[in-house]
């Protein structure tokens, strides 16, 4: 379901309405059947959004950052990322972008969950560098 074609729906004066105006209903309504089959499987939540493979990765990574979530929760965003081609330095980049917005200490707590889904520890560095 791109967001750029229209979809015919009788409640609509001029007789159609935006493919991103029925999403946004859906999900304010909170159609399970519609939910269900966003997150039914992961290439379909990647089509389905509209948005590259590559931003979609990304997205998702912000999106754990600013939940705070468990190290093992990055190791697939990040493998989807590298997949679809972005670099180690814009997955790290995202840590950058969402500081604003999430906080330092968010990206502070993010940072070496990150480092390990790209297969560098954080704490190990450190480590070195004090020892």
């Amino acid at each position: 379901m791109m967001f750029s074609t229209a979809v015919k729906h009788p409640m609509e004066e001029d007789d159609y309405v935006d493919e991103y105006k029925l999403t946004l209903r859906r999900l304010a309504l909170r159609d399970d059947r519609y939910i269900d089959a966003l997150l039914s499987e992961e290439c379909a939540n990647t089509k389905l959004s509209g948005i590259d493979a590559r931003s979609h990765a990304l997205l998702r990574i912000a999106a754990l950052i600013a939940v705070d979530a468990a190290p093992p929760s990055f190791m697939s965003a990040v493998q989807a990322g590298l997949d679809a081609g972005a670099s180690y330095d814009e997955i790290v980049g995202t840590l950058i972008a969402v500081m604003p917005i999430v906080g330092v200490a968010r990206v502070v707590s993010a940072a070496p969950n990150l480092g390990l889904a790209l297969g560098y520890d954080v704490s190990e560095a450190f480590e070195l560098v004090d020892g």
